[in-house]
Order: structure tokens, then sequence, then C-alpha cells
């Protein structure tokens, strides 16, 4: 078969590779019909998260037909049309029967990008995601074997359509989270730092949810102008003016209910931190984290779903302390959240689909990846099809 192979930073190809095939009972083959290039396979790209390896195959946003299931498979059959979340959780261990999917102990054999030995096992498996979690092949392929197919993947009705449900696989359902953590709703008022495509998913979920007030900072305008004539963002460009200073000041001096952090570990920052992370002093960029302590009101919430990545540089926690604020972090519980997803979808509640800016064939995944990674083109989102 053909997939987006890893061979180095900023180096990827679609290569032939063997096809996957049933190693487990409760696997299954999926045959691809839409994947996508999302924020975090960039990070994978620059060469920024350890553990890849030249060949792994890369994509964790995917949906297709099932072609063929293993013999424990009881909640699939060949022809189900499925999305399949990023997140591999077995439904059964002590964290899964907390509806915790992410953080299934069972998937995963590595710590993931935990730094502190002491620390207990790593959270769930990841789809395309480095050997950090679990090695696992992605979906930027034309077929891919799907482990723990009981608990996954979602069956999705003949009225909708692969665009309309493709970002289940993660965006929405890491977008949606992220509101969710950060405890708003009606009357609310909300920062979203990065107005990528987890940052737009958290605002169409944050509009759904009737949040009043949402500011959006970023520093490409078309993707700032995007979130204010779809979601009604109040945006702020960080290239010229400072945003938890605007914030503060169109909040009655208070800041925020809340704050979201989709920017992660590879936020612009100062020249001492590039330093840092050069001499691998530093794992992440604690810019956009400061902003957000300093955007948010006492006793607000700091929401991140932006990943980060061992040390951080001035995180500021005296502030976090004198202001009382709570944080709420990590990756997302994909599989506990698609069904209420799905039923918004199908009622028109929210319509994920209108991100996409580009289309393309599995066969121009390089390209797609440079344009991505380049913000040509005013490119927001980009859907691959085999």
């Amino acid at each position: 078969m053909r997939a987006l192979v890893y061979h180095s930073a900023h180096d990827v190809k679609v290569d032939t590779v063997p096809d996957p095939v049933i190693q487990e009972p409760d696997d299954i083959i999926l045959k691809i019909s839409a994947t996508a290039i999302c924020g975090s396979d960039l990070h994978l790209y620059r060469g920024k998260v350890p553990g890849m390896k030249e060949g792994d195959i890369m994509g964790h946003e995917f949906m297709g037909i099932v072609v063929d299931v293993g013999p424990a498979v009881t909640k699939l059959q060949k022809g189900d049309r499925v999305v399949v979340p990023f997140v591999i959780a077995c439904g059964s261990c002590f964290f899964c029967d907390m509806h915790l999917f992410s953080a299934c102990e069972t998937t995963n054999p590595d710590r993931g990008t935990i730094m502190n030995k002491k620390s207990l096992r790593s959270g769930a498996a990841l789809f395309g995601f480095s050997h950090m979690y679990g090695g696992v092949p992605g979906g930027q392929a034309e077929y891919v074997r799907v482990p723990k197919a009981n608990v996954g993947p979602i069956k999705i009705p003949n009225n909708l359509e692969d665009e309309q449900v493709l970002f289940l696989s993660d965006i929405l359902p890491t977008g949606y989270q992220a509101v969710k953590n950060a405890g708003v709703g009606p009357g609310s008022s909300l920062a979203i730092f990065g107005a990528g495509p987890v940052g737009q998913m958290a605002a169409a979920s944050a509009r759904m949810l009737g949040v009043e007030k949402i500011f959006m900072i970023d520093h490409h305008a078309y993707r700032l102008d995007f979130a204010k004539a779809t979601y009604g963002v109040i945006p702020i460009n960080f290239d010229d003016a400072d945003a938890a200073e605007v914030i503060i000041e169109n909040t009655n001096y208070r800041g925020v209910d809340a704050v979201i952090d989709a920017v992660g570990f590879e936020a612009k920052g100062s020249a001492l931190e590039t330093t840092l992370a050069a001499l691998k002093l530093e794992g992440s960029s604690g810019s956009a984290l400061r902003q957000c302590i300093a955007a948010v009101r006492r006793g607000g919430t700091v929401s991140v779903p932006g990943v980060y990545a061992g040390f951080i540089h001035g995180f500021l926690f005296g502030d976090v302390f004198e202001k009382g604020i709570g944080f709420k972090t990590g990756q997302t519980h994909v599989q506990h959240f698609m069904p209420e997803l799905l039923q918004f979808i199908d009622e028109g509640k929210l319509r994920p689909e209108v991100l996409i800016s580009h289309r393309m064939n599995l066969e121009q995944a390089p390209d797609g990846y440079k344009m991505f990674d380049k913000k040509d083109d005013a490119c927001r989102k980009i859907v691959l099809r085999p």
C-alpha cells in the first residue's frame, strides 16, 4: 500500500509499504476514505517530538471502511464506515473505567514524554505519534490496523458525509474538551490562544455552549479573520499588541473567566527560550502559558489542550498561587466525547467541515505538510484522500 512515511525532520514521503494485517483478536483493518494533517503532526514533521524513527507511518486523524475484523471484534463488521479516535484505549483498565481514555494504562508500554521517572505509567498509545506513544502506525495511508476496535471506532450514519465527521478523530473533541475543562458556559468570557485547528474547534464549541465573549489570539491574520467571521471572536494579533493587556482592559480589568492554550510547546518565545531549547535545556516555550496566567481572572481556569514536553522556563507559579488559578490539561478522552459530538453534528449544531481549506490526494501529502507548516495559501486544514 501507499503511505506517508517519516524519514527525518522536514522530510516525509509517500512510499510503498507492507499492507497491515490482523495481529490481535480485537483488531480491524480499515480502508482509509479520508485523513487529515493535524497541527500536532507538525511537531513531528519539525523533529520536535522524540521517538520518531525513519519509516514510521504518520497520521492520527482518519476514517474509513472496515475491510477485515479479528475474531474477538463484536461491535463492528465488514462494510461499516467508522471514525477512529487518535487515542488507543483498552476500555477496561482503572482509567478507562472512569472514562479517562487517554490515561489508559495498558496500550502504551513506554513513558510518553514524562520526565520524572518516579511518575507511574504513561498514558494511552496514539496512532502515528512516535515510539514514545507506542509506535503504532498512523492513518495517512491506504489502509491501517486499528487495535482495540471494540472501544474506539464509532459508526457513522449514511446521511453524514466524510468531511462532516472526520474531525471527530481529534481536533473537534480536543477543542470541545478544552472548553468543558475551562468550565465556561452561557454568559462567560473566554480567551483562546492559538487560532489553529484546535483553537477554531474550541471557538465553535464555546459558541455552541453559549459563551458570551471570546477573544482569540494568534499572529496569522487570515486565521483570525476566519474565526471572527465564523465564530464572532474578538481577534488579537500578538505581533501588534500585548494580548493579556488587551484582554484585561476589555474585561473590567479583571481578566477572562477562563483561557485555553491551544498553542503548546512550540509557542513563539523569547531569545533566551529559543537558546535554551536549542541547547536541550528546555523542552517547551512558556510564553503562551505566561500570557494565559496574566489574562485569566482570579479564581479562573487555564485549560491546556496544546502539547507540552519537558521543562519550562519562567512558569510563574507564584502568580498561579496568588491568583488562585486552576489548571486542566492533557490528551483528549476522545471516546468519551465522540457520541455526543456526533449527535451535535447530526443536529446541525456543529459544522466542523467549514474549517477545511484544502483537499489533496495522498500522493500530495508532502506538499501539504510544507504548505501547512509555512501557512501558505491561507491554509487552515488539509484533508487527504488515498
